[in-house]
């Protein structure tokens, strides 16, 4: 989980600053800080903590609709999109057929929290479909967490490039076909691809992290993806650990405390 809240800190500060594709530039300036991509993703790893052992789907998503309301009304100046921040509010919340790549940021936990890719994909699957239950939005998260759990699994690079590709997206594109042309996308299905993406041309965590910061569009939100299967393949160095912590809330820093925890267990 490090891995995804780096990469929207990382990313944060260049979303809209179409000049910087490139993978030189500061990790960390003064306006690297977390944004709605960390909070969910803390919001989802708790509610799948929470529930951890449970067969029952229908109590995993009231869960995760509760974990999600309550960290963003916590910290509702996070940077939350229209539809989504109604939801927080919402007394009868329900999904509403997004297909925005919010459901694929919050996701990387259940790569980690679960022995199988089925029991994996089930839970993807359950994070999203709260808000996300477009089969777009379905996908995408699905997609982040089949990736991340493979990676942890010591799957090659290449036999994830053959599953995503036959599962989820065609990868036809390299980084350097993509960057000159690439633009804001806020959907699944034009974010997740180049997650992928980079993480696949990526050689170690921060190249990873670096390389697809440099594409630019909604650049915080596609380097919390690729940042979560990263550090999945390659670990996070030390370093970027204690950055984050520094640029994180104490009370989130509990959650991924305990997340730490339980994926140690699991390995």
């Amino acid at each position: 989980m490090y891995g995804a809240i780096l990469g929207d800190i990382i990313g944060s500060p260049y979303e809209f600053e179409k000049s910087k594709k490139t993978k030189e530039f500061p990790l960390f300036i003064p306006r690297s800080r977390y944004t709605d991509d960390s909070a969910m993703t803390i919001a989802v790893a708790e509610a799948l903590l929470d529930t951890q052992g449970t067969k029952n789907r229908e109590e995993r998503k009231e869960a995760v609709t509760r974990s999600m309301q309550k960290w963003g009304r916590r910290y509702p100046d996070a940077g939350y999109g229209g539809r989504f921040y109604d939801w927080l509010y919402s007394r009868d919340p329900q999904p509403y057929r997004s297909w925005g790549n919010g459901s694929a940021m919050r996701v990387s936990s259940a790569g980690w929290l679960f022995e199988t890719l089925e029991e994996t994909l089930e839970a993807a699957e359950d994070t999203a479909a709260v808000t996300h239950n477009h089969p777009e939005g379905i996908r995408g998260a699905k997609a982040a967490a089949a990736v991340i759990w493979a990676a942890r699994n010591g799957w090659s690079k290449a036999k994830i490039r053959e599953y995503a590709e036959q599962e989820f997206y065609p990868l036809k594109q390299t980084c350097d076909e993509i960057r000159p042309g690439y633009h804001f996308d806020v959907s699944c299905q034009g974010t997740v691809p180049q997650a992928i993406t980079a993480f696949l041309e990526g050689k170690d965590f921060e190249d990873v992290i670096r390389t697809a910061v440099s594409l630019g569009g909604d650049c915080d939100t596609l380097t919390c993806i690729a940042g979560g299967m990263a550090e999945a393949m390659y670990g996070v160095p030390e370093y970027l650990k204690a950055e984050c912590r520094k640029r994180l809330e104490p009370d989130m820093l509990e959650v991924l405390d305990r997340f730490e925890k339980a994926r140690i267990r699991l390995g």
